[in-house]
């Protein structure tokens, strides 16, 4: 056997001794499947495993995360979107083959298409712009995210060409028409500080929801604050004899959490070695021993605040505001551009969407409010309906979460209670029960409170 046999063989060994190993258990919570990971040490390794659980929209109840050493042991307690355990034997195999094979052999990815990704200045109707801009330009969109959060926004789309179906970042004069269009949709006319970017690239391997945190990240939207009073609580605090900075984050538990906080705490070159994560009813309670990747600890106040505002922004880029709309219909050109046009021309501003396209089926969410970042007139929502298709545009959800929390407080107040503590705020419960009411009526919705 020659020696570089012999190498070959002692590189997969190391491989095959250092693969995660993944135990899945269902006896152990009454309530929630716990899934236990044991891996040796390695950059991203939690990020990979966090990412892997909720892109198969599992929701992660409560987790332990340790490090001795070289060597990782995770406890991950999820639930399905029910709230119910993992009993498919099929999705539990899947789940331990995935984790043990993600860290070394890398399957996800968009072969033969074109990434586009874009940050500038949110504005309302921008999207829609941008979709058109693609249509007359015969760009297909098969898959796109978009984020908006202060005032900015941040979206990667997958292209390929309307008439081949090919990339089209073959062609180079195409790609400098697409870049120069977007480019000057994106432009900032506010005066704020940050530069519009666009980069176009060949799909690959990228995570979109990673590299959206990623792009905004770099566009520092954590600086610009609207809503401090409302945001995610967070601290941070030194341990100087155990050399760890605790991060402890509280807010609203909802739907790929964690993944959002470790991918932002990667993304800033901090290695978590402990972690305990749980919720008590709705609410999320976080916190993680962490050190920066040269070893130490947060080291001033300003990278402290730094790190506080990030997390929290993090937390706020998926947010859900305003009203939910899924669209599934068959896919034709131009589709996107006239759903968002109609949009648009009913003064609604995109906060969120997510586009697929699947077997010449498109299945699109929206999440939209008015101009303002208001709830919407039911009318409205009824007419956008009509004009694009009763059967093919649904509404999923009304507004966020909050605002029905609102509802459901002021119904249990007695009547003094809920005039001398609460003042003004009864305009805003007066409306979401008005605006549940309005779709109830229109037949928009089967109940309401």
């Amino acid at each position: 056997m020659e020696l570089s046999d012999c190498s070959n063989e002692y590189e997969k060994l190391v491989v095959r001794m250092n693969m995660p190993r993944v135990v899945i258990d269902n006896g152990v919570c009454p309530n929630t499947t716990v899934v236990k990971i044991d891996s040796a040490r390695s950059p991203g390794i939690l990020l990979e495993s966090v990412q892997l659980l909720t892109d198969m929209n599992l929701w992660i109840k409560k987790a332990y995360i340790s490090s001795d050493g070289k060597w990782n042991m995770d406890v991950f307690h999820v639930s399905d979107l029910n709230g119910n355990k993992l009993t498919d034997e099929n999705l539990i195999r899947y789940i331990e083959k995935s984790i043990e094979t993600s860290h070394y052999c890398k399957t996800e990815g968009y072969t033969g298409l074109t990434a586009l990704e874009l940050t500038g200045t949110d504005r309302v109707g921008l999207l829609s712009e941008v979709f058109a801009v693609l249509a007359d330009l015969e760009c297909d969109v098969v898959e796109a995210k978009a984020w908006t959060h202060n005032g900015r926004i941040a979206s990667m789309i997958y292209v390929k060409d309307g008439n081949s179906g090919t990339p089209i970042h073959g062609d180079s004069d195409r790609v400098q028409r697409v870049e120069g269009q977007l480019r000057n949709l994106l432009t900032a006319d506010d005066g704020y500080q940050n530069d519009t970017r666009t980069c176009v690239s060949y799909g690959g391997n990228t995570h979109m929801e990673r590299r959206l945190h990623q792009r905004m990240f770099m566009d520092r939207d954590y600086e610009k604050k609207f809503d401090i009073e409302n945001s995610p609580i967070v601290s941070v605090q030194n341990l100087p004899k155990r050399g760890y900075s605790v991060v402890n984050l509280q807010c609203k538990d909802r739907l790929k959490l964690l993944f959002d906080v470790v991918c932002t705490l990667t993304d800033m070159a901090y290695i978590v070695f402990h972690a305990a994560i749980r919720t008590v009813g709705e609410t999320a309670f976080l916190e993680f021993y962490v050190r920066h990747s040269d070893g130490h600890p947060v080291s001033s106040e300003p990278e402290r605040q730094r790190l506080i505002q990030c997390l929290q922004a993090a937390i706020e880029r998926r947010t859900v505001k305003g009203v939910r709309l899924e669209l599934c219909t068959a896919d034709r050109p131009g589709l996107l551009a006239e759903v968002t046009r109609v949009l648009r021309e009913n003064g609604l501003n995109i906060a969120r969407a997510e586009i697929s396209t699947k077997d010449g089926v498109a299945r699109n969410v929206f999440y939209v409010t008015d101009a303002n970042g208001n709830l919407i007139d039911p009318e409205i929502i009824q007419s956008i309906r009509e004009k694009i298709g009763i059967d093919d545009l649904s509404v999923k959800e009304l507004f966020p979460t909050s605002c029905r929390e609102a509802v459901e407080k002021e119904q249990h107040q007695e009547p003094q209670d809920h005039q001398g503590r609460y003042g003004g705020g009864t305009v805003l419960v007066s409306l979401g029960s008005l605006v549940m009411r309005n779709l109830y009526q229109l037949g928009l919705i089967k109940s309401y409170f």
